[in-house]
């Protein structure tokens, strides 16, 4: 590897970083530890990057001398190799005579055997921080590697609130009872619920054809090459499937029965790849039964995307799913599923509850309107019955407009509209 090619993308770094404005998300790392940020491509994992060089350049513990940057998915050093990895390390030492950098390496995953470099830093008592776009870098083999020398943290496309502050809307405590806030908040949510949180995307013309190049890059770079999946068509068939059917449970048995009526053969282990290699590249996560056994538990799950505006992209007049999913999306970056815990539910047992939260003892159920008499008896009615079985639940239903307290049998559900939740 060409040092001066490495020399030349430390300074340009260097360089672009110290003079961006960037909005503060809401993301607090210690100082004196090192982190591994995963999540879906173009979530703001580079940005919260950006963010953390700046924070200690403002405190005056650091000056942009002290900032080690590579990002890896720089086509000059495409072909590094791990190997070569401890040549950044000199071409920085030869650069700055001086203390020990702040080191940040951006989308590192695509050099192969990483995670040795990556413990061999925080060992020499480095302060590093790592991203990376697929949850496969914290497999138990390289959590072995990194010896527990890393705090893994999920970064996710911009929350409502962090879109409104992208667009200068602050709110105080008692926005809610401002009518013109009010309703800058609701016509800023109308595009924020169809186009999701990619920032990138906040000032495009075009969204949809954004977005749609975001989920290209996505299915064909982070799914299909890295997996190298044979199949490819057969994985988009089944996107689509997932993004159809979002609001329902679904099982293995029944996808496969939905690829094969397509005149498409996929055997049931590979469909379970190929959903384990989306969930790993953070486009879709899932829910299972706070009911079922283990193993339906594993096999029988609500799926959905990571952010609406990729979503919208398979949908036409998607309204119902778009707003469960915008609700679960917001509950996954709170109680977040991992194959050790799981905190996030439904409920299907005789009546069906969206979401559950044995944590928070929270029970939500999501629907557009319950102003028609089958919709409040599915919906309301379902609730009830389960808070009275649950006695230690509270329960919430999410609506698009509605905000109102239902009382029955001296159970209470508050009953919220989906814009004004997601700011709580």
């Amino acid at each position: 590897m060409d040092k001066q090619i490495i020399k030349t993308i430390i300074g340009e770094k260097q360089q672009e970083i110290v003079g961006l404005e960037l909005l503060r998300r809401n993301n607090q790392f210690e100082e004196n530890t090192s982190y591994v940020l995963l999540g879906i491509r173009r979530a703001g994992k580079s940005y919260t990057l950006y963010q953390d060089i700046q924070r200690h350049i403002v405190s005056g513990k650091s000056r942009i001398e002290d900032v080690l940057y590579v990002n890896f998915e720089d086509e000059r050093i495409a072909f590094i190799k791990s190997e070569e990895l401890g040549d950044i390390l000199t071409a920085y030492q030869e650069m700055y005579d001086q203390k020990p950098p702040l080191v940040y390496l951006d989308e590192i995953q695509n050099v192969t055997g990483w995670e040795k470099f990556a413990r061999r830093l925080t060992e020499s008592k480095y302060r590093v921080m790592i991203t990376g776009s697929n949850a496969k870098m914290l497999s138990k083999e390289i959590a072995s590697t990194l010896g527990g020398s890393y705090i893994a943290r999920d970064i996710h496309p911009f929350s409502f609130g962090e879109y409104l502050q992208f667009h200068g809307l602050l709110l105080d405590k008692n926005w809610a009872y401002q009518p013109d806030t009010r309703l800058k908040v609701v016509r800023y949510f109308n595009n924020y619920f169809h186009y999701g949180g990619f920032s990138e995307s906040f000032e495009k013309q075009n969204k949809r054809e954004w977005l749609t190049s975001l989920y290209q890059k996505i299915l064909m770079g982070d799914i299909v090459e890295r997996n190298k999946v044979r199949h490819p068509r057969v994985l988009r068939l089944l996107a689509r499937k997932l993004a159809e059917s979002v609001m329902q449970p679904t099982t293995l048995k029944r996808l496969e029965h939905i690829i094969k009526s397509s005149g498409d053969n996929i055997s049931q282990p590979i469909l379970k790849d190929y959903l384990e290699y989306m969930e790993d590249a953070y486009l879709i996560f899932s829910i299972p039964n706070l009911v079922s056994p283990l193993t339906e538990q594993q096999t029988i799950k609500k799926r959905y995307f990571a952010d609406n505006g990729i979503l919208n992209n398979f949908l036409f007049h998607g309204e119902t799913k778009l707003l469960e999913n915008i609700v679960a999306v917001h509950l996954n970056r709170t109680y977040h599923n991992t194959k050790e815990e799981l905190r996030l539910f439904y409920y299907l047992k005789g009546v069906e509850v969206d979401f559950c939260v044995p944590e928070s003892n929270l029970a939500i159920q999501v629907t557009y309107k319950i102003d028609d008499v089958d919709t409040y008896d599915r919906e309301v009615g379902g609730l009830f019955k389960f808070l009275k079985s649950f006695k230690e639940y509270h329960g919430i239903i999410v609506t698009w407009d509605t905000e109102k307290s239902i009382q029955e049998d001296g159970i209470t559900i508050e009953v919220v509209p989906v814009w004004k939740w997601l700011l709580e």
